[in-house]
């Protein structure tokens, strides 16, 4: 039995087992609840004391990653501006529509003061700093106080100088730096997957103690982060025609070019295995230059996920919501920031690692509990399909926009060559 089946059948029995107890006996599912809510908070806490070291690794090699990508020529370079472009672009959507969307669904107050007391956090969180105050702490005055005290986005300031000074030292004792961040991002991915073992045992903990407390409603709940989850990702996949269309592609020929890839991302929810499909595509259907391709293809499979920043914004936006907090624009854009810096370290990591590993510290970033984190891994599988069909388009679309601006360059270049040889212009 897979982890994902075996996660959510104790997702599943968590909510039966809360609700059939609660309907029978109030007072014993208090108590039951009671005793199950330390074993699943246990979990959350083992799965939380791998983030920092872990996000820390992850933007060090994502930093020194991608700087060793774009020295390798002007092709290269491009290719990164392209992904950073469109994960910024992604991200800023998401911090817009994300919330917008939550806005439209009724929340009901009571819920959300039950699951509040079902998962130990009884008040809102204090008041947002200033715009001024969030600015100032952005920059770390002791990094080691702000990894203590889970200061992400400081925390991934720091590491982001720190990646990027690597890249100015000499290259073998760079390489000795960056190997020791490798191991230590290893060993932490390493603990992580001990503890999803177990995670079945966590989340039955975590979802019977919010059923037996919360109720029904929850579910409803769960159903709305699926639809919120998957509406975005494929908004920004649609979005990504537009960009292929920009770039030079026909809107038709980019639909039809991309569908063999979108239909294999599909069915195996991995960007690695759509890889060849993907550059039959480019080569063949879309008709890209293969240099192109060959180059592109590989880096975007390595570095770049456009549906990472959506996913990590959109868990946060509907953590908030759920508790019935509102974010402000600041924690929003920082949100959005972090999450394309973390995106670009973590390609690499298996999908529920990944996906506690790298939605906590966004979460964290906002000052939002992390307790759903549990249960909302659980139930991700279903937008994870559109994710990695979104995930493949945005690389072809990459691909369309470094192949369009290298053809744009060389035009004018082969004109002036045949006005040289008394050609026609």
């Amino acid at each position: 039995m897979s982890m994902t089946t075996r996660v959510l059948l104790a997702l599943i029995a968590g909510a039966v087992a809360g609700l059939l107890l609660v309907a029978i006996a109030p007072g014993p599912a208090d108590t039951a609840a009671s005793v199950m809510q330390p074993i699943g908070r246990l979990w959350l806490n083992a799965l939380q004391m791998t983030v920092v070291p872990l996000v820390v690794s992850l933007v060090v090699i994502g930093v020194t990653s991608a700087s060793d990508a774009a020295s390798s020529g002007r092709t290269a370079r491009r290719a990164m501006v392209v992904f950073i472009v469109l994960l910024s672009a992604g991200a800023a959507f998401t911090a817009i529509a994300a919330p917008a969307l939550l806005s439209l669904v009724p929340r009901d107050d009571a819920l959300v003061q039950s699951f509040r007391a079902a998962t130990a956090v009884p008040h809102a969180p204090a008041t947002p700093p200033a715009l001024a105050d969030w600015f100032t702490a952005i920059i770390p005055s002791n990094v080691v106080a702000a990894a203590a005290a889970s200061a992400m986005l400081p925390l991934v300031v720091f590491a982001l100088f720190f990646g990027f000074a690597l890249t100015r030292i000499e290259a073998s004792r760079r390489e000795r730096v960056v190997e020791l961040f490798q191991a230590i991002a290893d060993a932490m991915i390493v603990i992580v997957r001990w503890l999803l073992w177990i995670a079945p045992l966590g989340v039955f903990a975590l979802m019977f103690a919010v059923c037996a407390r919360v109720g029904v409603g929850m579910l409803g709940a769960f159903g709305y982060y699926i639809a919120l989850q998957c509406v975005l990702y494929i908004s920004v996949t649609l979005m990504l025609y537009l960009v292929a269309r920009a770039s030079g592609t026909p809107l038709r020929r980019f639909a039809a070019g991309v569908l063999p890839a979108q239909t294999i991302a599909a069915s195996t929810q991995s960007s690695l295995a759509s890889l060849p499909a993907m550059v039959d595509s480019a080569r063949v259907r879309l008709g890209y230059p293969l240099e192109i391709a060959s180059l592109v293809l590989p880096m975007a499979v390595s570095l770049f996920r456009i549906t990472s920043p959506v996913q990590y914004i959109g868990v946060t936006a509907f953590v908030a919501w759920i508790y019935g907090i509102d974010l402000s624009a600041a924690q929003l854009a920082g949100c959005a920031a972090l999450a394309v810096v973390i995106s670009l370290g973590s390609v690499g990591l298996p999908g529920q690692v990944s996906f506690m590993a790298t939605n906590m510290p966004v979460v964290q970033a906002a000052g939002l509990p992390v307790e759903p984190l549990g249960l909302l891994l659980a139930v991700d599988t279903i937008p994870d399909v559109f994710a990695t069909v979104g995930n493949v388009t945005a690389d072809l679309t990459a691909t369309g926009v470094v192949a369009g601006r290298e053809a744009a360059e060389h035009a004018p270049r082969h004109d002036a060559e045949r006005v040289q040889d008394g050609q026609p212009g």
